[in-house]
């Protein structure tokens, strides 16, 4: 009697293929006669009910996770929405291969170097043509995988798969970028190249000090300045409210964000748990808050009735919050009328740690300061940035090695 339960034929042939297929991908031993048999058992109950596309069990998937945060559900969508179910939809999802998604990422590869050789070329309206696109760093690319994988477990755990082909493909490590210092030689190069030397680079203080003249008298500039002194980030800004400001004590407290939820900014909670600090101001920054407020008190006699009362340092003329996204343009124009080596909004703040290891300041204080979860974040980030540090330490360790001469 023939067991209805299992392919057979051409199904049965092409259900051993994909398994033996997906192993040689994975580098993995062929799988055995019992194995073999029991993906023939599966394959041939789920060609009853039908096994869902990748695209299908990915929105399956998403929709079953019930206490994502609205932040973490909004990056899965976008996942989902942008690659994942272009690129390996269509896929039956026990036929779903290392190689399929690998070349899901050469395409992002490729995408990166589209926008690079655009945004480095001379044609104006090359460069045009990708103002306001990213290219996909390898900690980006390693969150696509991460949420493939998980979605793919899932689907093991609820029998429909045997194999995650997504922990098997290989992509660039996805570990912290080295800040480096805009340096005279760097910005040399940049000017004959276009090329950064990182993806994160740091302002010297005095081309911070050019930024901030730039920016002097500009609405926004209150939160350029505590940003650039204080390593604010740009949602921690933008939703910073008086009422966790003191001057009298010369402190601000962090205590909320304005966060991006896919477009839509909201007030929510800092980062981690270490992003709620308290930050000591210097007088220079404390007069500037004073000289904010001031314009706002007459700023909001202008509006009237119609003034929203949010209570933030920075506003838009109504009161209502600053979209952040406003803030990272109004610093890119600035910069560009400093005519300043690139940096990013976020870059600033790392410019707040430099000039605090340049005072001396130990890691520590750098940690607390920026708000970092662990000091190995700190440390991995900024102990090399300032030559001067590096040097001075080389000669302190010189110092204790007893010469003759």
């Amino acid at each position: 009697m023939i067991d209805t339960a299992k392919p057979h034929g051409d199904a049965a042939l092409a259900t051993v293929g994909d398994l033996i297929d997906a192993r040689l991908q994975a580098r993995e031993p062929i799988p055995d006669p019992a194995e073999t048999a029991a993906q023939l058992t599966r394959a041939g109950s789920d060609s009853l009910t039908q096994l869902p596309t990748v695209g299908e069990w990915l929105h399956t998937w998403l929709d079953s996770r019930k206490t994502l945060r609205g932040k973490t559900r909004i990056s899965y969508e976008s996942h989902l929405h942008l690659w994942l179910v272009p690129h390996l939809g269509h896929h039956r999802l026990d036929a779903l291969t290392v190689d399929h998604i690998s070349c899901m990422f050469d395409a992002m590869a490729e995408r990166n170097d589209t926008i690079t050789a655009a945004q480095t070329s001379s044609d104006d309206d090359v460069r045009a043509s990708v103002r306001g696109m990213r290219v996909m760093g390898p900690a980006t690319m390693q969150r696509y995988r991460a949420t493939l994988r998980a979605a793919l477990n899932a689907a093991i755990r609820a029998q429909k798969i045997t194999f995650n082909p997504a922990s098997f493909v290989e992509l660039p490590s996805g570990r912290r970028p080295k800040a480096l210092l805009w340096t005279a030689e760097r910005v040399e190069r940049w000017q004959r190249t276009r090329d950064k030397p990182s993806r994160v680079m740091v302002w010297t203080p005095e081309q911070t000090g050019r930024f901030l003249d730039h920016a002097d008298g500009h609405p926004y500039y209150s939160l350029l300045h505590l940003i650039a002194y204080r390593g604010l980030r740009r949602g921690e800004a933008c939703g910073l409210r008086w009422w966790d400001v003191d001057l009298n004590r010369a402190t601000i407290t962090i205590s909320s964000a304005l966060v991006l939820q896919g477009w839509r900014a909201e007030f929510g909670e800092p980062k981690s748990e270490a992003s709620g600090r308290v930050i000591a101001l210097d007088d220079a920054t404390a007069e500037v808050l004073r000289e904010q407020k001031r314009h706002q008190d007459q700023q909001r006699q202008r509006v009237g009735e119609d003034w929203q009362d949010n209570d933030l340092v920075c506003s838009e003329p109504n009161g209502a919050p600053l979209h952040p996204a406003k803030l990272t343009d109004a610093f890119r124009a600035i910069a560009d009328g400093a005519d300043l080596p690139p940096v990013r909004l976020h870059d600033l703040r790392h410019g707040a740690a430099t000039l605090a290891l340049a005072t001396g300041a130990d890691l520590k204080l750098v940690q607390e300061l920026l708000g970092h979860s662990s000091i190995s974040v700190t440390a991995d980030t900024y102990t090399h940035v300032l030559p001067d540090l590096a040097h001075k330490t080389a000669e302190q360790a010189a110092a204790l090695v007893p010469r003759g001469r």
